[in-house]
């Protein structure tokens, strides 16, 4: 089953129970524009390669789109598609006024030079400057982008239109971005992984912890745990993994990982495959690499007695069906991961009026949201006794449904 599949059954299965009519569960679904451009670009060696590039705006019934762009060579329209659909619900969960979007272009950032990744980002920029905006489409960083790509749409884009800080989030502090941006993603999954274990009369210090990628969203959910008393058994990232059943230290972890570029062969833990991984005895598993990862395949193998979603389509429908039957808690990904995307708008707040929060607003603000959004998502599914993801999808369909009828089809 495919991304856009999988977001679709969540979609459907929401809607059926809210009664929804086809025709309107059609215009929901169907993404109001669809850009694909091709990217051209001369490569340090003086060759020249084309790249395909997309940009995809699902629904502005309640603000402006909003949504990650990712460098990736699997990227493709139904991904991004998929994508962009479950911006729009998220930020209807968290009740910002955003819509939702989703971009990328299929390329390796890794295989290209700073000078190469700087070209491809002003070129995609070029083709699709007119779509995007403070106003109409917000953009951010996603997998294999990060604040650096933001400066140089930032200043491509100001190149047609002036100074537009607001254009996208995610920025360089130093560019008008927002503190507390890097570390939002994963503090928001820390920050609703203590509140799951608090509503289930579960205690936080001590609780095992297993973390399946140590990029900025594992990372930054990693030492939230740990300073809340967690004890990390096991982490991993692309080039594998490490496991220590007394506890890892992840400070001290994280100054490894800025020396070495992976978790690796850190010292006092013994390797993992992330396979292996995934199937660690724990308290909480929180799989925050790729989306795909918990599958039919491994769903009955997984010894975790929580899961919280910090990667984007991490877990198959057929995946979620069987940890439902085993009794196994969700935190989905349209909430789990939604601090990004709040902390983004801070940022794209403070930008339009030119006025700038420090990093203690910018955590309470944050912490306020998700807390919201969190403990609403219980309240609908303890009442309508349907699990955490079902609940999330009632929320955000239902307040995008009714901005839709409200403002007139």
């Amino acid at each position: 089953m495919g991304a856009r599949e999988s977001t679709d059954r969540y979609f459907h299965e929401a809607a059926s129970l809210m009664g929804l009519t086809a025709n309107m569960q059609k215009l929901l679904l169907t993404p109001e524009r669809q850009v694909k451009v091709q990217v051209a670009l001369e490569m340090d060696n003086g060759e020249v390669s084309t790249f395909i590039g997309f940009r995809i705006q699902h629904n502005n019934a309640r603000g402006p789109l909003k949504g990650g762009l990712r460098y990736h060579p699997e990227v493709d329209e139904d991904e991004v598609l998929s994508l962009a659909t479950l911006m729009t619900w998220k930020t209807a969960l968290v009740n910002i006024p955003y819509g939702g979007a989703k971009g990328g272009i299929q390329i390796n950032a890794n295989d290209l030079s700073p000078a190469e990744l700087e070209r491809v980002t002003r070129k995609f920029t070029d083709e699709i400057h007119d779509v995007i905006g403070p106003d109409k489409d917000i953009p951010a960083p996603d997998m294999g982008t990060n604040a650096q790509v933001m400066a140089w749409i930032m200043n491509q884009y100001g190149k047609y239109h002036g100074f537009t800080p607001a254009c996208v989030t995610g920025k360089p502090v130093e560019l008008h971005g927002a503190d507390g941006r890097e570390e939002a993603t994963g503090r928001g999954v820390g920050l609703l992984t203590v509140a799951m274990l608090e509503k289930m009369k579960e205690k936080i210090i001590g609780a095992e912890i297993v973390i399946q990628g140590f990029g900025n969203v594992g990372s930054f959910a990693a030492q939230y745990l740990h300073n809340q008393g967690a004890t990390i058994i096991a982490v991993s990232d692309a080039f594998g993994g490490i496991k220590n059943e007394k506890g890892i230290n992840i400070p001290a972890l994280a100054e490894y990982v800025a020396e070495n570029g992976t978790v690796k062969d850190y010292p006092e833990s013994e390797p993992v495959s992330n396979e292996d991984l995934l199937v660690t005895p724990c308290t909480v598993l929180i799989p925050a690499a790729i989306g795909g990862v918990l599958t039919k395949d491994n769903a009955s193998h997984i010894q975790a007695k929580y899961i919280v979603e910090a990667a984007n389509n991490p877990t198959y429908p057929e995946a979620d069906d069987i940890f439902d039957q085993r009794g196994i808690t969700v935190l989905p990904d349209v909430l789990a991961n939604a601090g990004g995307v709040t902390v983004s708008y801070f940022e794209w707040v403070q930008n339009r009026q030119y006025f700038s929060w420090d990093i203690d607003k910018v955590r309470d603000e944050l912490d306020k949201k998700m807390l919201d959004a969190f403990k609403r998502t219980w309240e609908v599914a303890t009442t309508k006794k349907v699990n955490l993801r079902l609940a999330s999808y009632l929320l955000g369909i239902g307040r995008v449904g009714r901005a839709t009828v409200m403002g007139g089809i």
